[in-house]
């Protein structure tokens, strides 16, 4: 087992580029299921997420090379096991993305109930009715997700709620069913926009790309292809908080603003000076504390529920009293006890924290409980006094790359160490 111990105090300064994004490859990957023909996908971070995504695949019998160049060659095309099995999918929630292609291209499909990080209900209900409106058969028992369907056939269907994993479910459903789907109330995010376009260039017909309605024309077949996943905008923002936190000044290199507007906009009123151009930000405290803002999550193109927890450790050491409202995942606070022991003035009442900025905060030891909240004890030992030991890194691992060799390019003293 790791541990992260953080020598905190130090401004950050420097350059650093930007990953693939997470929340692009894993659907992407489960996309190759579709295709007749094996896909090369570019710029993929390398995650647990990732590893276990390719054992699943694996385990369904497909095959992957790591190219020279770090792309990712991937051929699904022909799979032996038609079954996502529990004790792979039992640690990553997107793992029941492979139930809309299974059951597009070979009509039957056995998925294990996800996991992931301990955030909240995350019910797959919407997933599950939207297949049935396109003509599958599915019986859930025994923890597993059982579904088949002779033909899947294009239907109007509406999301009650949004969500991006059930968006990305019905679009890689739909691309083989026959006729045409339109989903209403879909998923905005730029990661759905990413799949969408991956698809298309596989020979999907997909249309409103990037809109609440998405239209989907189904084809006969799809062909594999060569592509290049958009940045990670959350491990973008992530840095851009960290030197926020430390009074730093840094530029993060290959990603595009236009899809961070919310979190940079929140930067801004923090006190900071962003520069940005197509390919790059620029964040620059000038040695000033930030400022304390309010925020409420939302879905894109509103404020990411993946950067509460960084701007929670933020607002702790920021100018001001605040609130953070949480709209998203019920349970997604598990890091407030945590900053609290290093001195973080915070009050937890429902699904809002309430913070009364502190000038600085006092390295502990503690224990991380999901992705984001490990991010945010990351931050706050970079910006404290003293030293900061973090336990259970391995959800870092799920989403960060290699994240505390970019915080040491960055001028951080952090180290991983092993127990």
């Amino acid at each position: 087992m790791y541990k992260l111990v953080i020598q905190g105090g130090t401004p950050l300064r420097g350059n650093v580029k930007a990953s693939g994004s997470k929340n692009s490859s894993l659907p992407i990957l489960f996309s190759s299921i579709l295709a007749d023909s094996p896909i090369t996908l570019q710029n993929a971070p390398q995650l647990s997420d990732i590893s276990t995504t390719l054992k699943l695949l694996m385990s369904m019998g497909a095959e992957f090379i790591l190219e020279s160049d770090s792309s990712l060659y991937v051929d699904a095309s022909k799979l032996d096991n038609l079954v996502a099995d529990y004790n792979l999918v039992k640690t990553m929630r997107a793992a029941i993305l492979a139930l809309g292609p299974m059951l597009a291209k070979y009509g039957k499909a056995k998925v294990s109930l996800p996991g992931g990080c301990a955030i909240g209900t995350r019910p797959v209900d919407l997933h599950l009715k939207a297949l049935k409106e396109l003509g599958a058969t599915i019986e859930v028992k025994n923890g597993y997700i059982y579904a088949e369907a002779e033909n899947l056939v294009g239907a109007d269907i509406y999301f009650d709620q949004i969500s991006v994993t059930a968006t990305e479910n019905v679009i890689m459903a739909a691309t083989l069913a026959q006729g045409t789907t339109t989903i209403n109330n879909a998923a905005q995010e730029p990661e759905v926009s990413d799949l969408s376009h991956c698809l298309n260039k596989m020979g999907a017909k997909i249309s409103g790309i990037g809109t609440s309605v998405i239209v989907i024309e189904g084809v006969k077949k799809l062909n594999g292809v060569q592509y290049s996943v958009c940045s990670d905008r959350i491990e973008v923002a992530t840095y851009l908080v960290a030197a926020a936190i430390t009074g730093g000044s840094i530029t993060v290199k290959g990603t595009n603003p236009k899809a961070m507007r919310s979190v940079l906009g929140k930067l801004i009123e923090t006190g900071a000076d962003i520069k940005t151009d197509s390919q790059s930000i620029t964040l620059n405290m000038n040695g000033k504390r930030a400022k304390a803002v309010n925020i409420k999550t939302g879905t894109y193109p509103n404020f990411p529920t993946d950067m509460q927890a960084q701007f929670t450790a933020l607002n702790a050491i920021a100018e001001g009293h605040s609130s953070i409202t949480e709209n998203i995942f019920e349970n997604r606070f598990m890091h407030i006890p945590e900053l609290m022991r290093m001195g973080a003035n915070l009050t937890l009442e429902g699904n809002t924290v309430f913070c009364k900025g502190v000038k600085s905060l006092t390295g502990a030891h503690l224990i991380a409980t999901d992705l984001r909240a490990s991010a945010s004890l990351v931050l706050a030992g970079l910006a404290a006094k003293g030293t900061t030991t973090i336990e259970r890194v391995y959800h870092l691992d799920r989403g960060y790359e290699t994240i505390e060799e970019k915080l040491k390019l960055l001028g951080a003293n952090i180290e991983r160490v092993q127990d």
